[in-house]
């Protein structure tokens, strides 16, 4: 009943059991009431007593009806047998046992795992829990956990065994299981895995079993391109590190471009079609895992299962970093920030974000300031916890303009009693916002991520003037680019920094090369060879520069050497028949066409090559067989056409008259 006022008329409408009183004094109305409120009986009060409570009852959440929903929903993706969480939720025993728990971790929004602030970035599979939800688990645990009706309780939720994603195309393992110890501290370790493929492939989806997730704390899976990191995995025991890094060669530049991990709760989904990745022969995968020992001797063996689709990507993304590790050093008990930021040299599309630190970290801030200057939040994470760390998809991509300068701002609290710097040990601390972005084409041919590249580089030598790969990097993209004077300079700047990287002697070396100083390419190639003398791309570099000085025997002697590390590459069979062919010695050319036809069977030079050398041989019958495939592929090929000519012909006198 609304409060009265002095002044105010009684309505003129009443319910049936109303007395109407109009005009009435609204103090004496009131008396009345509470008058006939304090006549009613004992029976009468019990009786609304009882009425009261029984709505109450009525109102409070049951398991069967609001709480299990919610747990199937949110928790039971790793609440269940063989997952990484401590307990299972399917059931209502299990629910009912952890109820009080429960209740405090939602409550405190410690579960389920979803750090990202509100209005801070829209996300696609945002798991974090509604008000009324947790309100529900609240009062549930509060009232004893009831079941309700079991037979409204929804399904237990179906959870595939095995590969989520079906049988892969592909299944990767570790060489060997890895012994982890009974000890007490985390342990980060890397796993060379080859990939043995015969031609290129396009990866839709990667699916990554940890092996043991009890004691696995998350996954990453690195593309090694170069494979310059199989020669620290000697024994299949893998090398320690958190963050390692690759070194890729400058021929054929393509950043990184996915997010390739697995953590507690991961769900795996295939990316778009259109989105796959290239996979080549002769690449390492690297499983780099976070472990954390369980008290007693575990064992794990992870596998990574790869879903190839035959659709080459139209859409290319790429992954560019912020941070400044550099600004990293905090004395005990020390707070400090560490900020960075990118101009974008093209427009783009963000499709995800990744933040990391480590244990000391307390805030990760994300922002874009578009041209016109208005601010878009792209993540906010107020308490960081390096044990829910996550890639987090925009529900939309965020368009962002040429010239949008992408910033972060990490804050840390030291609380520990040491010094502590930036570094790759989980002792040390990081600090990292990972953007994957999709490059939008201008008006130019160009690959529009090799201008986000180059902004990424020249904007870390800002930061850090001595760095290697940086230099390394940036001298690789600029080769690739064609730009040889600017390249050079850079990838001389990186072998002085580190004189010991191969890789970064081998692309100078073809810079040489590709500047017409062969003189200075073969001397960093044979110096490659020199300290690694496996080293095939090495060898392959250094016969080109020798045919093209028209040493003959050293470039046949540098061709076998790199068939004996690679003796199914197809372009080395190609160039070291070609040698040969060169110098006359056809019979010993011929199997080396042949080869290069098996390695790529769809190019119609392979084909020509092969007839041509038949035909000098006075194989006329495989010479004119090789030259029609040739034509099957390229009608149009004069090389192909003419000889094919010249062979039937030959083979037309060669036959005895009737």
């Amino acid at each position: 009943m609304p409060p009265f006022h002095a002044g105010r008329q009684f309505p003129t409408t009443h319910s049936p059991n109303a007395v109407p009183l109009p005009n009435a004094d609204p103090f004496r109305a009131a008396t009345v009431r509470e008058r006939a409120a304090h006549d009613r009986t004992p029976k009468t009060l019990a009786l609304l007593l009882f009425l009261a409570l029984s709505a109450q009852a009525q109102t409070l959440p049951t398991y069967s009806q609001q709480i299990a929903p919610i747990l199937f929903d949110h928790c039971t993706e790793c609440h269940r047998p063989g997952e990484s969480a401590p307990f299972s939720l399917l059931t209502y025993e299990d629910a009912k046992k952890h109820a009080t728990q429960i209740a405090k971790v939602t409550h405190s929004r410690y579960m389920p795992p979803w750090p990202p602030e509100p209005n801070y970035g829209d996300f696609a599979g945002t798991r974090r829990l509604t008000e009324t939800q947790i309100n529900q688990l609240t009062q549930w645990a509060a009232a004893g956990a009831p079941q309700g009706d079991p037979t409204k309780t929804p399904p237990i939720p179906h959870y595939t065994q095995g590969w989520k994603l079906g049988p892969p195309d592909l299944i990767l393992k570790m060489p060997k299981p890895f012994n982890l110890q009974a000890s007490e501290k985390d342990v980060f370790r890397n796993f060379v895995i080859p990939v043995n493929l015969n031609q290129s492939r396009y990866v839709k989806a990667v699916e990554l079993h940890p092996g043991n997730p009890k004691v696995v704390h998350h996954a990453n899976v690195i593309i090694d391109r170069a494979r310059s990191l199989r020669s620290r995995d000697t024994n299949g025991q893998g090398f320690p590190g958190m963050d390692v890094e690759t070194e890729s060669g400058g021929e054929d530049f393509e950043p990184d471009s996915h997010f390739l991990f697995w953590k507690p709760g991961t769900v795996a989904q295939p990316d778009p079609e259109d989105m796959a990745w290239r996979l080549d022969p002769n690449t390492d995968l690297v499983i780099n895992l976070h472990m954390q020992p369980s008290g007693k001797p575990e064992s794990i063996q992870a596998e990574i299962g790869l879903y190839f689709t035959d659709r080459p990507p139209s859409r290319k993304p790429i992954l560019v970093q912020l941070e400044h590790d550099g600004a990293i050093d905090m004395a005990p008990g020390a707070t400090a920030a560490v900020t960075d930021e990118l101009k974008l040299p093209v427009a783009a599309q963000l499709l995800a974000i990744y933040p990391h630190a480590h244990y000391i970290g307390k805030r990760i801030e994300a922002w874009a300031i578009l041209p016109t200057g208005k601010r878009v939040e792209l993540l906010r994470i107020n308490n960081w916890d390096i044990n829910w760390q996550a890639a987090y998809s925009y529900s939309k991509p965020i368009e962002l303009p040429s010239n949008t300068r992408l910033m972060m701002r990490i804050t840390y609290n030291n609380t520990t009693t040491k010094r502590v710097r930036a570094g790759n040990r989980s002792e040390d601390e990081m600090g990292h916002v990972w953007l994957q972005l999709l490059p939008l084409k201008d008006k130019s041919d160009a690959d529009p991520r090799l201008a986000v590249h180059l902004a990424v580089m020249r904007r870390r030598l800002e930061k850090y003037p001595a760095d290697f790969l940086a230099h390394y990097n940036l001298g690789a993209a600029l080769q690739s680019l064609g730009d040889h004077k600017e390249s050079t300079q850079y990838l001389e700047k990186a072998v002085r920094l580190r004189p010991d990287s191969l890789t970064a002697r081998n692309t100078l070396g073809v810079g040489y090369m590709l500047a017409d100083q062969l003189d200075r390419a073969a001397q960093e190639f044979k110096e490659v060879i020199k300290q690694q003398p496996h080293y095939a791309n090495a060898h392959f570099n250094l016969a080109r520069v020798l045919a093209a000085q028209s040493d003959a025997n050293g470039a046949t002697r540098e061709f076998e050497a790199f068939l004996e590390i690679e003796p199914d590459d197809g372009r080395g069979h190609a160039l070291l028949a070609g040698v040969l062919a060169a110098t006359g010695h056809i019979a010993e050319a011929t199997p080396h066409f042949r080869k290069a036809v098996e390695s790529d069977p769809k190019n119609a030079d392979a084909w020509t090559n092969l007839g041509t050398a038949l035909a000098i041989g006075h194989d006329y019958t495989g010479a004119i067989e090789a030259l029609e495939n040739a034509l099957k592929i390229e009608p149009n090929h004069e090389k192909a056409k003419t000889n094919l000519a010249r062979a039937r012909a030959d083979l037309a006198r060669q036959r005895p008259r009737p």
